[in-house]
């Protein structure tokens, strides 16, 4: 049996931007998804997905045929066909998988509900890849695409500075351990959000990053690095938010769903319009999120590794 283990993820800087080679600031998070491997010899591959309350809520089994592609028994699904294009994706990576009369059992496990946006796909990935002895920047780039920090995430063990400028993957461990992370919360918004959806929004708008712009991401994100201060860190946080919001054409989370919250700032993560915001505050403040009904709310080091 092989077993193997990736972390989830949060995207604290550069969201949309690091599809152009910006360097994000991203957390690896304490949750993350687990894969067992079995060899069997009955030329299948089955599959099945645990998620975080260990209830099975996929099985799928697929032929291996003599020309070794795969076929899926079951009825026709998108689940089904997403893990068959992965499986293929690997095969074309590493074709000694696919040996005479030999097939595999794989179960996966979640300790994050898959609504959340911690990285369900890419912790898939990545250990599908660890298992294949595949690069899992290139499996997830025939896969889901996007720039490869999810990837990284579930790799290290500390936050990172991950950039991805034409195909050229730079990862960096950094010192993130705000003095004042007993002041920063994660809050679930209750809506899984598309991430293709998203980039495919911000491509349409943004050819071309101009040269002040870079220069601005970069500063935010050496400030936020750098910065001992709770108030300016909320200052970086919301200037980040507004150029953000002008490149996607989309207005702010705060004002579209927090305008009067006056205790701290408040940041999307990720693909606006959904999954977890950063908010900043004290516990106490965390009172006015309750109020309007959102239930899921993590201190910094309940979430972050």
């Amino acid at each position: 049996m092989n077993e193997f283990y990736s972390n989830g993820k949060l995207l604290l800087t550069s969201e949309y931007v690091v599809l152009d080679g910006i360097e994000c600031i991203a957390l690896p998070t304490k949750f993350g998804q687990s894969l067992e491997v079995n060899k069997n010899q009955l030329n299948v591959i089955n599959w099945e997905s645990y998620d975080y309350r260990n209830h099975l809520w996929f099985r799928e089994k697929y032929i291996i045929n003599k020309n070794k592609t795969l076929l899926y028994i079951g009825e026709k699904n998108d689940i089904s066909d997403t893990l068959l294009k992965i499986f293929n994706s690997i095969f074309k990576l590493n074709s000694s998988l696919l040996s005479d009369n030999l097939g595999y059992d794989f179960i996966s496990k979640l300790s994050f509900s898959k609504n959340w946006g911690l990285g369900s796909s890419s912790t898939l990935i990545n250990n599908l890849a660890n298992w294949a002895k595949v690069d899992a920047y290139k499996l997830l780039k025939l896969t889901f695409g996007g720039s490869g920090y999810d990837i990284a995430c579930a790799k290290y063990d500390n936050p990172i500075q991950f950039s991805n400028l034409k195909n050229k993957i730079s990862v960096k461990e950094v010192n993130f351990d705000p003095v004042f992370k007993e002041n920063i919360f994660f809050i679930y918004l209750g809506e899984k959000q598309n991430t293709r959806e998203g980039i495919e929004k911000y491509r349409s708008r943004n050819n071309d990053l101009s040269h002040e712009i870079k220069k601005e991401f970069i500063h935010i994100n050496q400030s936020i690095l750098k910065t001992k201060d709770i108030k300016e860190f909320e200052k970086y946080l919301t200037k980040h938010e507004l150029l953000i919001s002008k490149l996607v054409g989309l207005n702010t989370v705060k004002e579209k769903l927090f305008k009067d919250y006056s205790k701290g700032a408040i940041k999307s993560l990720g693909a606006w319009g959904g999954d977890f915001i950063l908010a900043t505050g004290t516990k106490k403040d965390m009172e006015y999120f309750l109020k309007k009904d959102y239930k899921i709310i993590f201190e910094y080091s309940q979430l972050i590794k």
